[in-house]
């Protein structure tokens, strides 16, 4: 799959099968992570890979949206220091790494974590660092049902050209 059909065809999974990533498949993504910009290339994010089935349960606890959790195989926790982190920087880690799982075969969510202690007091990482968020990576599983994708917006409708036009 090439790189423009991954972008354009990935979609955010939050149902996946039981088999575990493999190995090269996982250093295939975190690579991709590892490989993403930062500001002023000061290259501040941190992953914590979490795989332990019980460790994905605690951590679905920590965010409000996260109930899937436990049924991912694998969960990336991009932790990053409270002081210089760039939340950009993280999103662009997290969309290389749902990328490069895409161009997998491999399906991928992203996730925010809403209570920093639970994630810290978890993952043990020190109090001036923070985990806003994650990815989910596993095998997709069937699909229950066919379901429609929102649609996107019209890309006449999302780009102004030299000057806002609404």
């Amino acid at each position: 799959m090439d790189v423009y059909e991954a972008i354009v065809s990935k979609r955010d999974t939050r149902d996946f099968t039981p088999d575990p990533v493999s190995d090269e498949d996982l250093r295939k993504i975190l690579q991709a992570g590892r490989m993403a910009g930062s500001a002023k290339n000061q290259q501040l994010n941190r992953i914590v890979v979490v795989t332990d089935a019980s460790d994905r349960a605690r951590l679905a606890e920590c965010g409000r949206f996260s109930d899937w959790i436990p049924s991912v195989p694998v969960v990336l926790v991009i932790v990053v220091p409270k002081e210089g982190g760039k939340g950009f920087d993280i999103g662009r880690m997290a969309q290389n790494m749902m990328v490069a799982a895409k161009g997998l075969g491999l399906a991928s969510c992203p996730v925010t974590f809403h209570h920093e202690d639970c994630v810290r007091e978890l993952l043990g990482f020190p109090e001036d660092h923070e985990a806003p968020m994650g990815v989910g990576i596993g095998h997709p599983a069937p699909p229950k049902e066919k379901r429609q994708s929102a649609p996107r917006i019209p890309l006449d409708e999302l780009v102004d050209w030299d000057r806002w036009q609404a």
